[in-house]
């Protein structure tokens, strides 16, 4: 049976559709009667069990952050006038995943620059270094303190400073979690300091200092981003049946125990600009463990392949005021469309995806598989670095499969994509393509997203990395083992050194992306990896195959 509502509220508009009326009006119950919502307004930890209590005891500070972030906004803009009168008008963000992600949908909606360097592409940190450098501010964001990626972009735009005749000091801003190694070290080089919430995790920070700060800094009206927020704050704490964040978690939650995991986010007239990768974060990281969870598929609108999901797997969510349910009908049965402004999004979805937790019986706040990306990586970094031999080469780009993916003789890349393909399960699978590339110099290959998902009919993802590895990476490693995945790397035009390592750009990057292959290859994941030897001509040779 197939159901079709509305739900309206004070600055908010919902549209749902359920395959299973009585599932999903029966979790709702349960929810309302559970009392979760306001448990979970009260920062109750106990609400995901015993095992999730610990970490669930010190993440929770996001509930009411609405409220408790606005000392920063007059501290903030103070800063942005005083670095504007200072001539330091050009505000670049080092940070990878929730340090990122918020702060790059905030300035992009609220239609001011902000340059986000969350790579560590050779070419992409040397093209960040040569931009404005003088009038440049950098915001240097991690909430340990220590993150590889942003403390060798930091190291780099230090040594850029001071070889320019700067003082990094009145180019440097940070922010971190109290305590940790980056604010000792950053108040010790006088830097101006911004610690952040440490009872919030990264991928709910967005109204924290790390979202607030580099967007405030940009230009972005964090004040009014704020009282968005405070807006439905009442409506998602109250028990009853039409509280927003119960019901949109209870979708997603329901229709993933039904085996329809995969959830396509399109825009649908939203004046929010890429919320889809916010929110493909705090999806994929607080769900995808266990062996379960839910994978957000973030396609390119509303005419886009996979937007009307064909298989039934899939729920479909639009962004904005197009209600498209009204002449689409999804195969599974399950889909939402969520209006709204993107403070009362932003705490909307934190708390449906606490739901959804909730009803899947994992722990929103853990991130089990994270690591071992990165200790792969960093094995990578400290053993003898020797260039991994490719399986066969064709023309710019030299191929590297899994063990027994490609077939007896395969010589071309036409055929290697072909021998992951073919791996692809045709009901429950799905494909991630990643590359490991200036996302900037080299856009068009995300177009590759929809070439693919047109020729699988699956599900098919695209994440630029490393970021994604602060992302999807964690539901890759931790979700379903249905993925098959295509990995694109490539010879940078010129390396270039990360100042006091003892390795360069270069072999941090292609460490990352041979460490995390290696990891899912060790999860029984199928892993193909094209490097391009020649980004350019490996560029367009890529695109050739993969269309």
């Amino acid at each position: 049976m197939t159901a079709w509502n509305t739900t309206a509220g004070d600055g908010y508009e919902l549209f749902f559709g359920y395959r299973d009326e009585a599932a999903y009006a029966g979790a709702v119950e349960r929810l309302v009667a559970d009392g979760v919502a306001g448990k979970l307004a009260a920062k109750d930890p106990t609400l995901w069990g015993p095992e999730a209590e610990p970490e669930a005891s010190k993440r929770l500070g996001w509930v009411d952050l609405a409220e408790h972030s606005r000392p920063l906004v007059a501290e903030i803009e103070s800063l942005r006038e005083q670095l504007r009168v200072n001539g330091l008008d050009h505000v670049v963000l080092c940070g990878m995943g929730g340090s990122s992600l918020a702060p790059e949908v905030i300035t992009r909606t609220a239609g001011v620059e902000l340059s986000v360097l969350d790579s560590s592409d050779p070419d992409a940190v040397r093209s960040a270094l040569s931009d404005r450098l003088e009038s440049t501010i950098v915001v240097v964001s991690s909430k340990s303190g220590g993150t590889v990626e942003t403390d060798s972009q930091k190291r780099a735009y230090e040594k850029a400073f001071r070889v320019a005749g700067h003082d990094p000091a009145d180019h440097v801003v940070v922010v971190t979690d109290p305590g940790s190694p980056l604010e000792a070290e950053a108040r010790a080089a006088g830097y101006r300091v911004f610690t952040a919430d440490p009872m919030v995790g990264g991928r709910y920070s967005a109204l924290t200092a790390f979202g607030l700060v580099p967007s405030g800094l940009a230009g972005a009206d964090i004040g009014a981003l704020l009282d968005d927020a405070v807006g439905i704050r009442d409506a998602l704490a109250r028990d009853a049946p039409d509280n927003p964040g119960l019901r949109l978690g209870a979708l997603l939650g329901v229709a993933a125990t039904q085996a329809v995991d995969k959830v396509v986010l399109a825009d649908a007239g939203t004046e929010i600009v890429g919320f889809g990768d916010w929110v493909e974060q705090l999806i994929a990281e607080s769900t995808g463990k266990l062996g379960r969870g839910i994978l957000p598929v973030v396609v390119e609108g509303v005419d886009a392949p996979n937007f009307v999901p064909s298989t039934s797997d899939e729920t479909l969510v639009t962004i904005g005021s197009e209600f498209v349910f009204d002449r689409v009908r999804t195969e599974s049965g399950w889909g939402a469309s969520v209006d709204a402004t993107l403070g009362a999004q932003l705490l909307l979805w934190e708390h449906a995806t606490a739901v959804a937790g909730w009803i899947i019986g994992i722990n929103p706040f853990d991130q089990p598989d994270v690591e071992s990306a990165k200790s792969a990586a960093r094995a990578l970094l400290d053993a003898e670095r020797a260039t991994p031999q490719p399986t066969f080469s064709d023309g710019g780009i030299d191929v590297h499969a899994t063990p027994g993916l490609l077939p007896e003789g395969a010589d071309s890349v036409d055929t290697a994509v072909a021998a992951l393909l073919d791996r692809l399960d045709p009901d429950t699978g799905y494909l991630a393509v990643m590359a490991y590339l200036d996302r900037l110099a080299a856009a068009e290959v995300a177009g590759v997203r929809a070439s693919l998902a047109a020729r699988t009919g699956r599900p098919t993802t695209f994440g630029w990395g490393p970021r994604f590895l602060h992302s999807t990476g964690q539901f890759h490693k931790g979700g379903p083992a249905v993925g098959v995945f295509l990995q694109v790397t490539g010879e940078p035009q010129e390396d270039l050194e990360v100042p006091g390592r003892e390795f360069s750009f270069g072999e941090f990057i292609a460490a990352q992306a041979i460490g995390d292959g290696s990891v899912l290859a060790e999860h029984g994941r199928p892993v193909l990896r094209l490097h391009l030897t020649d980004r350019a001509a490996g560029v367009a040779q890529l695109l050739g195959s993969l269309r």
